[in-house]
């Protein structure tokens, strides 16, 4: 009688503490979540920075998205350094919602994002040149994006006639 009294006690001091320990993995979990959150955050704004910090490459940037093959050499590079960053940062985010860290929302405005950038010719032709740099499936993704035939509008309101294009002798 003692023993099945001493097993029930047992049961009884078992279950809060698995309890207490089920709580704390939630919210472990949840604290993992926004912290890849924030990671990917900061390295977003630190890849943007490069747009307002430097009026010569937003002008490599916005010639690039209209054509990668009309573009210099070094501005191919530069260009190409660029969105490589830019796609790697997209197929994190992309793997981080595929694994339930970045949600629904958040990853239809960053979906929306790369609509309006892949929708650019220029974009398009430097993804020829660098697609087998990524995972299959993120590769996928972009692909299907492409295929959806989306006209470029993220930047219809810009002149971009204004930026003069070089020749690729230059």
């Amino acid at each position: 009688m003692l023993a099945a009294i001493g097993q029930l006690a047992a049961v009884f001091v078992g279950i809060p503490s698995l309890i207490y320990l089920a709580v704390q993995i939630r919210e472990q979990t949840k604290e993992r979540k926004l912290s890849a959150v924030n990671a990917l955050t900061v390295q977003w704004g630190d890849l943007t920075k490069a747009l307002h910090d430097s009026a010569e490459f937003s002008a490599i940037f916005l010639r690039g998205i209209q054509s990668f093959d009309d573009l210099d050499p070094v501005s191919k590079l530069r260009f190409s350094a660029f969105f490589n960053r830019f796609f790697k940062n997209f197929q994190a985010m992309y793997f981080s919602h595929c694994d339930g860290f970045l949600g629904d929302a958040s990853w239809g405005e960053i979906e929306r994002t790369m609509d309006d950038f892949i929708a650019y010719p220029g974009l398009q032709q430097w993804w020829q040149t660098r697609r087998h740099w990524h995972t299959e499936e993120f590769a996928r993704v972009v692909d299907a994006i492409i295929a959806k035939g989306e006209q470029p509008k993220a930047y219809a309101t810009y002149d971009l006639t204004s930026i003069v294009h070089r020749p690729r002798n230059e």
